[in-house]
């Protein structure tokens, strides 16, 4: 974070100094929530959890080199009280981010958005100094902590904005008003909460709504629903996709036999083109989103081309790709699933798969709603019309409708089965997997099947750990 001192952050968060002897005492270091990241010059925020209450490690955190705490009550160490340790948080990341002199992006969308937000940051980085959400953190306490750890070198501030009802993301947008902002697409994620696509639509529209005159609406071309929200912003307009409308598009599309996709990037100042190292036909979309934000923000056709072609996966479980020794291929794409990206991944496994055993290990997707059965009987019947070789089902109600809508699709029988859970999964893999085979493990996040591909790979004890 930019330096700061105790007083100015009690001032700009409305708290009230405790146990502080000297208030000009600056924080020089990281903004955490985790007592396990404090370094020397931290501040420390202490959320009161379920089952964890931050408040309990003050004293820990400060003998570790934090400053001080943000806390909701006195801790006996110094600290920053206020009312609600949220809401200040907030306030201090819209404090720093209007200090800072970064162009800050921030995109959104049902599918896709950390695969995209990863190639942005690592485009953006060859040009300037980039900050960029880890992971997900993409909620009203991860984004202002990823915008806390800006500097006073940092050029570009690349953050992911989720959303799970109608204002989350104006909200996240007052936090840190963007210069550019991006929507991928809107899809099906989260629509038994919202109530279908239209109010998806809406609250990803949020985005564009908060851009001033002079910013810039990255839009998706191909996606009815998103090129719709330029009329929603009073920002300039850039659009991509594979559609000839688009500003920055895709020519001669086609997968690499290991299943990498090629294809010609069209942007107003010139062509090049772009081989990958991600896996997948969708990341073509990705990448176009990516390369518009990219063409904005001064870099070349040349440029961008080869950054992309040279990106790779910065975020865990999301395709990694692994060659076992006896020739077995994982693709743990496990982090999470929805209709969009169960599609995609199912595509891509079919495209690696090509004259070998091709396996989806997959599970339910979560917050469908009054959509689950249909969507998931949709991806069980998708896996038959792939030619995928066996459909294996984890889990509960929603995985027997994955393995009956592979079965009613093909009458496959014994090339479909229901197990219980990841650790049947596992053992089925076991016993029937051979050389040559590759293994796609897809599924929701509270499912967990990280375990299963980390079984595979000998690394249990990684992802227990975790």
């Amino acid at each position: 974070m930019i330096a700061l001192s105790l007083a100015e952050i009690a001032s700009v968060v409305g708290g009230q100094t405790h146990d502080i002897p000297d208030p000009s005492v600056q924080v020089t270091g990281s903004v955490v929530r985790d007592s396990r990241e404090v370094e020397s010059g931290s501040l420390f925020v202490a959320f009161a959890g379920e089952r964890v209450d931050g408040h309990d490690f003050a004293a820990q955190v400060v003998e570790a080199g934090a400053v001080a705490v943000l806390a909701s009550r006195p801790v006996g160490v110094p600290a920053i009280v206020v009312e609600d340790v949220q809401s200040a948080l907030g306030a201090l990341a819209r404090h720093v981010v209007r200090r800072l002199g970064a162009t800050l992006v921030a995109l959104t969308g049902s599918a896709g958005k950390t695969s995209t937000k990863d190639l942005i940051a690592q485009v953006l980085q060859r040009k300037a100094p980039t900050v960029w959400t880890p992971g997900s953190l993409n909620n009203e306490i991860g984004l202002p902590l990823t915008a806390l750890s800006a500097t006073d070198e940092t050029r570009f501030l690349v953050l992911e904005m989720g959303a799970r009802g109608i204002g989350h993301i104006r909200y996240l947008a007052d936090l840190t008003p963007p210069r550019i902002g991006l929507v991928l697409n809107v899809g099906t994620a989260h629509i038994g909460e919202f109530g279908g696509r239209e109010q998806i639509a809406q609250a990803k529209g949020e985005l564009v709504e908060s851009l001033p005159e002079d910013g810039t609406a990255v839009l998706n071309a191909d996606d009815p629903l998103v090129r719709a929200m330029a009329a929603r912003t009073k920002a300039k307009v850039i659009l991509f996709g594979e559609s000839d409308e688009a500003d920055v598009r895709a020519e001669n599309v086609r997968l690499t036999d290991s299943g990498q996709p090629s294809f010609r990037l069209r942007t107003p100042s010139g062509a090049s083109d772009v081989t990958m190292r991600l896996y997948g036909e969708h990341h073509v979309s990705n990448a176009l989103a990516a390369a518009a934000v990219a063409h904005e923000l001064g870099m070349s056709a040349e440029e961008i081309a080869t950054a992309l072609s040279e990106a790779g996966s910065l975020s865990r479980w999301r395709m990694e790709v692994t060659e076992r020794p006896d020739g077995v291929t994982v693709v743990n794409d496990a982090y999470n699933a929805n209709p969009e990206s169960m599609r995609a991944a199912l595509r891509a496994l079919a495209a690696m798969g090509k004259g070998r055993r091709t396996w989806a290990v997959l599970g339910k997707m979560a917050e469908l709603g009054d959509e689950a059965l249909a969507e998931h009987d949709a991806v069980g019947r998708l896996a038959v019309r792939l030619n995928v070789g066996k459909l294996v089902a984890v889990g509960g109600r929603e995985a027997s409708w994955l393995q009956l809508g592979a079965y009613n699709e093909g009458s496959w029988g014994e090339e479909s089965v229901h197990v219980s859970d990841a650790q049947a999964a596992v053992d089925l893999l076991r016993s029937q997997l051979r050389p040559g085979d590759v293994v796609l493990v897809k599924a929701s996040r509270s499912v967990g099947l990280e375990s299963v591909a980390a079984a595979l790979l000998g690394a249990e004890g990684e992802v227990a750990a975790r």
